[in-house]
């Protein structure tokens, strides 16, 4: 038996008893009530407002203290179906630019007063309309809303300036908290500093570098939940501690995703009293191609250096190791508007004759006189997934006869060269939280600030304005395939690698948590019980 076969079948081993486990569950398991879910969260909140952060590290603790208009289903593994949370029900006018929604009578904030519309205008507000002051991160998503009125204190009615596809889910993210339209009046920044809501659980305390503690809402609207007495969030940022918190069982979870070696480690350790949820994250890690410096300018050469890269064996190697895994397009696999791989297939740089496409990409080279290029890859100085991504790309590129270096930069100094055009070639890696063509294509615009290749594509602005107004499914469907192609094979404005791969292991124990394509989905926990 050669060196380390034993734990690899050890390994092999647990997982099989894990899948088994998994497949001997019941279908409809009654949930049961009581317990405190202990989860590790990795990074702390600079605040508590949702309206203005964009960390996990604020809303998986703070989500279950709230309630949102829409929400994403919890049970929904693609992360695309909308299902109300406070609205009752919805309805859209024939152009689609106005959208009524009725609320749930009866809910309460957690100080005991009823919910109106008006605390639902007042939020949306805070976030569409923020007052001189007030910090907004998601306001630019909601550039096509032109009033949010509250004719009745059941219904709110949101008026659009055009159609928007995207506009369901935009009103579903979870960052979207409905806050209490007194406490804005009087201080529109009170939620920086305050937790008061209406969701599931009530807040007991935070005590920074430690702990997050939530306790059941006796009161809450969907009766007969949550199930769970309470929740505690443990601060911890080492990934090799909270690993070890999930092997000692001092914690449950941890909702943001491991690495593989990691989840083989808690297999082999824990075997069947541990269950793996594993799905294609909506992060991709993207290769920058700056307009701006030459040769990149040519799009011969932008399209030689994906066509050197073998993408499907790539995938196969650095899943074991890396948290990517899917070949993708613009879209998560396994999505509604997922691109299918014998489509994919078709784009430069996507094809299973890897020798031909490198044969294609050396004459390419040789045409725009660079077949002796040499250049810098700007990387990010986090480990996973950014090391090995750079590490195979060099290799890749080094098979058509490049010289590439890496230059390896902490975040902040990454992210600010970028935005300076400071760079030849980056690693980039744009994360959402719900899987939308709207959301995910923004980051390609000529106009986007995050637009960090550099180019200046009229046409591809067009395609995303054909495609966000269309109405017919299989019309948009055209233009995202247009997008696609223009944007990764006609011009190669930038290069996609893989689709980020996300790995949940927790305690068998934690049941009615679904993974999703997003760490920023699914927070809430009313949903969630213990077996035991």
């Amino acid at each position: 038996m050669r060196p380390g076969t034993g734990r690899l079948l050890s390994i092999l081993t647990c997982l099989a008893l894990v899948a088994a486990f998994a497949a001997a569950a019941p279908a409809q398991e009654r949930p049961r009530a009581g317990g405190e879910l202990l989860f590790v969260v990795a990074a702390e909140p600079p605040s508590f407002d949702a309206h203005r952060e964009e960390t996990f590290g604020m809303l998986h603790p703070g989500a279950p203290h709230y309630n949102t208009l829409m929400r994403v289903d919890p049970f929904d593994r693609t992360g695309t179906t909308f299902i109300g949370d406070l609205a009752e029900s919805w309805t859209a006018s024939g152009d689609k630019r106005t959208y009524t929604f009725k609320l749930r009578q009866g809910v309460k904030f957690h100080d005991g007063s009823l919910l109106t519309s008006a605390d639902v205008k007042a939020s949306y507000d805070h976030i569409i309309f923020p007052p001189p002051g007030v910090v907004s991160s998601r306001q630019a998503a909601y550039r096509v809303v032109e009033a949010v009125e509250a004719p009745t204190p059941d219904t709110v009615v949101f008026r659009l300036k055009w159609h928007e596809a995207s506009f369901i889910a935009n009103v579903s993210s979870p960052w979207n908290w409905i806050y209490k339209a007194d406490l804005l009046a009087k201080d529109p920044n009170w939620y920086e500093k305050n937790v008061m809501g209406t969701g599931p659980f009530k807040f007991v305390e935070y005590v920074r570098g430690s702990h997050w503690v939530g306790k059941r809402n006796p009161d809450y609207w969907d009766k007969g939940k949550p199930y769970l007495d309470g929740f505690r969030a443990i601060f911890i940022p080492s990934a090799s501690a909270q690993v070890a918190a999930i092997r000692g069982e001092r914690a449950m979870i941890q909702f943001r995703g491991f690495t593989p070696a990691d989840r083989d480690s808690l297999v082999a350790a824990l075997g069947n009293k541990l269950t793996v949820q594993e799905s294609p994250w909506n992060c991709s890690i993207q290769v920058a191609l700056n307009h701006e410096k030459k040769p990149f300018d040519d799009r011969r050469v932008r399209r030689a250096l994906s066509l050197a890269l073998d993408r499907w064996e790539g995938s196969k190697a650095l899943s074991r190791i890396a948290l990517v895994k899917e070949v993708a397009g613009i879209q998560v696999p396994g999505t509604p508007w997922a691109t299918p791989s014998e489509e994919l297939a078709k784009l430069a740089g996507y094809g299973t004759d890897i020798n031909a496409a490198r044969a294609e990409a050396r004459r390419l080279l040789k045409e725009a006189g660079a077949e002796s290029l040499s250049f810098t890859l700007l990387n990010r100085g986090v480990p996973q997934p950014y090391q090995p991504v750079g590490i195979w790309l060099i290799d890749q590129w080094r098979q058509i006869g490049l010289n590439v270096k890496q230059t390896v930069l902490e975040s902040a100094a990454w992210l600010h060269a970028q935005k300076a055009g400071d760079f030849e070639v980056s690693t980039n890696a744009p994360c959402n939280s719900i899987v939308e063509p709207d959301m995910d294509l923004h980051w390609f615009l000529t106009t986007s600030p995050v637009n960090f290749s550099r180019h200046k594509d009229t046409v591809l602005d067009e395609l995303y304005q054909k495609q966000t107004r269309a109405t017919d499914p299989e019309e948009r469907r055209k233009y995202l395939r247009a997008f696609e192609k223009r944007l990764y094979d006609e011009e190669v404005h930038y290069i996609m690698t893989f689709q980020w791969h996300r790995i949940i292991p927790h305690l068998a124990k934690v049941r009615g948590w679904t993974i999703t394509p997003s760490h920023y989905l699914n927070n809430q926990l009313d949903t969630v019980w213990l077996s035991e």
